[in-house]
């Protein structure tokens, strides 16, 4: 029995790069999970019906899926999500500079709104209760 790699146990001997414990293996257990949100979890992220509800209500026209409202109001469902993910992940890192980058996305679209038509800053700011 030999030993070829760091990451593998004693008496493992790597033959190619899927030679790895069944327990850990690509082909092994291939069962889909369920979707966060049927098991009881925050999601990380929107669900199609969730962001077509969402642009339904911001929309300003029936085509409309990029106008600033609509994006302001994904960011804000995203950023949301994250916010509980991280009440129970304190260490990810990783998911909290993209909730800083998503949350600089959503400022910059607000600044671009507040310079163009401040009506429609001021309506998405109380529809969605950004501001306090």
């Amino acid at each position: 029995m030999g030993f070829t790699g760091c990451s593998f146990p004693y008496g493992w001997i790597r033959k190619n790069k899927f030679d790895i414990h069944p327990k850990f293996s690509i082909f092994g257990n291939n069962t889909l999970k369920k979707p966060c949100y049927a098991r009881g979890k925050v999601c990380m992220s929107i669900t199609k019906e969730k962001k077509e509800e969402l642009i339904g209500v911001h929309r300003k026209h029936d085509k409309d899926t990029g106008s600033p409202e609509v994006q302001i109001a994904l960011l804000t469902e995203r950023i949301t999500n994250l916010t509980e993910h991280f009440k129970t992940h304190k260490k990810d890192h990783h998911s909290r500079r993209g909730l800083l980058k998503l949350v600089g996305q959503r400022r910059r679209l607000l600044d671009y709104l507040k310079s163009k038509d401040i009506a429609r800053y001021r309506e998405i700011i109380a529809k969605l209760g950004i501001r306090k």
